[in-house]
């Protein structure tokens, strides 16, 4: 059996032919992420960050749009626009050290529709509790398997 025939996986492939472009396989989805530019300062395309943050990003805005239809709420779009940095801790001894930096990551929320302020205060709060935001901020555990 395939990587691509095993249910729930995601397979990503890059051959040696062009080794900075990655070609993903999720479900019926295909997916490619092209940093062949790279050495020279140019970005055509997303980037694996990008991704990241597109899964951040839908699951914000289904998150938000599932809540408001289950209270009823007139919330007509919600939009979210994501920032991926890399931040040096406040606190930090050595920042000069790579492993001392921070990922962050800010969300600008925009929500459309006739809401009260109370309501909007609520979606913002809600916001934070899709499930991959749960996911990335309580960390993950990868473990790697040689086939």
């Amino acid at each position: 059996m395939s990587l691509q025939e095993k249910e729930g996986f995601v397979t990503v492939s890059a051959d040696s032919n062009a080794p900075m472009v990655a070609n993903i396989s999720a479900g019926i989805d295909t997916m490619t992420i092209d940093e062949s530019g790279i050495a020279e300062g140019v970005k055509s395309g997303a980037d694996p960050y990008d991704y990241i943050l597109a899964a951040l990003g839908s699951c914000t805005v289904i998150t938000l749009h599932m809540y408001a239809q289950r209270k009823g709420w007139p919330l007509e779009r919600a939009e979210v626009s994501l920032r991926h940095e890399r931040i040096h801790a406040n606190d930090c001894q050595q920042c000069e050290e790579k492993e001392a930096k921070l990922t962050h990551v800010t969300k600008h929320l925009r929500l459309t529709g006739d809401l009260t302020e109370e309501q909007r205060k609520r979606l913002k709060l809600i916001s934070g509790k899709c499930p991959v935001q749960k996911t990335l901020m309580s960390g993950i555990s990868v473990e790697t398997k040689l086939l």
